[in-house]
């Protein structure tokens, strides 16, 4: 299985990833983050992803097509975004590549799908959701712009646990409520749970409410199945498992939401305040009709001139990740998780997860976190993680050998050791 758009001429074997195999085939792609970046042992991937050595090329591609052609660059930039919107597609198993509406943040995606509403949407989120969303809901809710009911986690049952969302509780303030809109993670940003998303997509079908999920930290590393869920919308980012690095951001729309002529409201669809010229029935003919006419199908939701380098940024991480197979990535993930775990319970460093009910990462809990996460990259060769909300986050990769494991074994228990 060769692995395009990398400048590799290597194939990766078929089966179970392996780290022999990954070194031989993968790591030669990322030779240049291998020489060039700190030697500390990065377990920070659920944060921000390593890039490839075709990354850089494939930036000055498109600033290349600048320099040569100017205004004619925008031939292959527009390509590229066509080819960005198939590759998410592709990866969460959306409908069809219009469905996947590009943004420079996740959070775009909710407001445009807030300012979709005719009237003041009422809202269910989880207190879990990460401080974009849920910062961009209080706001809303503060100006009088929505109502937002947040359903709160269930408390930790002990030390070892974390808290949850419970799939019943959301449900519960559906029934209560009856939202135009119900926004939950597929995995959550603090404590990695993986939330089944199906009996709150039924419950919300028969309240007549939209779903929402925030896939950030799933696509990539968990099989999403947008199309499978029918979920009404989601929203996610390439800065993580994908590596893509900020801005290359995506907003999937259902296509029953998506409109086939150039007046949605005629057809019962939604249309967004959030919307520009990108939008627009025959973008460039650059006509004004009095009733703004928009574009058929996901692009209906396009907003004005992108940023077109995020969309260069994606394309070899995406690539990979597509190449190589999520279910495949997700089970290297879960191996090396259990690995970590085990050297450092040999250690006697306790830690939550891993398991199916977990992302990518696992959790020491530490009420000095922040300080915990300093200490442990200032210690000899240096672990680099970080925290949110009391749980430090450890996240290995493709690149990460065992032997890099026990060595942050090491180094953790030794900084557990010397801590109250």
């Amino acid at each position: 299985m060769a692995i395009a758009d990398t400048n590799s001429s290597d194939s990766l074997p078929h089966g179970a990833l392996t780290e022999s195999s990954l070194r031989t085939h993968v790591w030669p792609l990322f030779s240049r983050v291998l020489a060039e970046g700190p030697k500390h042992i990065y377990l920070a991937n659920h944060s921000l992803g390593r890039p490839l050595d075709q990354t850089s090329r494939d930036v000055q591609e498109a600033l290349d097509a600048w320099y040569a052609t100017l205004d004619h660059a925008w031939g292959p930039w527009m390509d590229e975004i066509q080819r960005f919107r198939a590759s998410i597609a592709t990866l969460i198993g959306a409908h069809r590549p219009d469905c996947i509406v590009p943004k420079t943040a996740a959070g775009q995606g909710l407001r445009a799908v807030l300012n979709s509403f005719d009237d003041l949407p009422r809202v269910v989120a989880t207190a879990g959701e990460f401080d974009s969303m849920d910062f961009i809901l209080r706001t809303y809710h503060h100006k009088g712009r929505a109502k937002v009911r947040w359903v709160s986690q269930r408390p930790a049952a002990d030390v070892l646990s974390t808290p949850r969302v419970v799939a019943e509780d959301v449900i519960a303030a559906i029934r209560e409520e009856k939202p135009q809109l119900v926004l939950v993670s597929h995995v959550y940003f603090t404590t990695g749970q993986v939330l089944d998303p199906a009996p709150i997509i039924a419950a919300a079908r028969e309240a007549g409410s939209l779903v929402m999920l925030d896939c950030y930290h799933s696509a990539g590393v968990i099989p999403v199945r947008f199309a499978e869920l029918d979920a009404d919308f989601a929203v996610g980012g390439s800065y993580k498992y994908t590596r893509g690095g900020p801005g290359a951001c995506w907003l999937a729309v259902h296509p029953r939401h998506l409109p086939t002529g150039d007046m949605p409201e005629r057809e019962g669809k939604l249309r967004t305040l959030d919307t520009g010229w990108f939008a627009k029935k025959d973008t460039f003919r650059y006509e004004r009709p009095d009733e703004p006419l928009l574009s058929a199908g996901g692009d209906a939701w396009l907003e004005s001139t992108p940023a077109i380098l995020p969309f260069y940024q994606a394309r070899a991480g995406l690539a990979l990740t597509l190449a190589i197979g999520v279910e495949r990535l997700r089970a290297y993930s879960l191996e090396q998780q259990a690995f970590l775990a085990s050297e450092l319970s040999a250690r006697g460093v306790r830690v939550i997860g891993p398991g199916a009910d977990r992302g990518a990462y696992v959790l020491l809990p530490r009420a000095d976190a922040p300080q915990f996460c300093q200490r442990l990259l200032a210690t000899g060769r240096g672990v680099n993680a970080d925290s949110r909300q009391g749980l430090v986050r450890f996240c290995p990769d493709i690149l990460t050998t065992r032997e890099d494991m026990r060595e942050a074994a090491e180094i953790i228990a030794g900084v557990v050791g010397s801590t109250p």
